[in-house]
């Protein structure tokens, strides 16, 4: 029987929440100038870049790797800061059957709280858990928190 698994990892940024949830929101397509090269490359498939729906390539370097994955926005809540993004292909599903990232964004007194939460099946129990992705992503958002507080 599927096991869907949840992990959640949080960081304070130093942007505000109206900020840094439009860079994800709005400004996908800028992602490689952001997070200072630590993703390479995105490209848009299918739809447009802010539409539920929208097919979106990303390139990038994990664990000394050139990486690809494929997701759909598959959600998206402007008044809660909060996107879905669901992979459909990549090189993560190598270990995990499936995989569900949701961003939320949070004002807080200076800046703003971001979690991100993993929802994920392990292809199986020898695939340990998406520790060095939570990693990924909280250095990517440290990234794009440095660009926008400099830009």
């Amino acid at each position: 029987m599927a096991q869907i698994r949840k992990m959640d990892c949080h960081l304070m940024v130093r942007s505000s929440a109206d900020k840094f949830y439009d860079a994800f929101r709005n400004k996908a397509k800028l992602t490689p100038k952001m997070s200072d090269g630590f993703v390479a490359d995105v490209k848009l498939l299918q739809g447009d870049w802010n539409s539920v729906g929208a097919v979106r390539l990303w390139t990038y370097d994990f664990e000394g790797k050139s990486q690809m994955v494929k997701e759909i926005l598959e959600g998206v809540d402007d008044d809660n800061k909060t996107m879905v993004f669901k992979v459909v292909e990549g090189d993560v599903l190598n270990y995990y059957k499936s995989w569900r990232t949701v961003l939320n964004i949070t004002a807080a007194r200076e800046g703003s709280l971001v979690k991100w939460t993993m929802e994920f099946e392990k292809q199986n129990d020898d695939v340990p858990d998406p520790i060095k992705n939570a990693d990924y992503l909280i250095t990517l958002a440290r990234n794009i928190d440095a660009y926008l507080l400099n830009a």
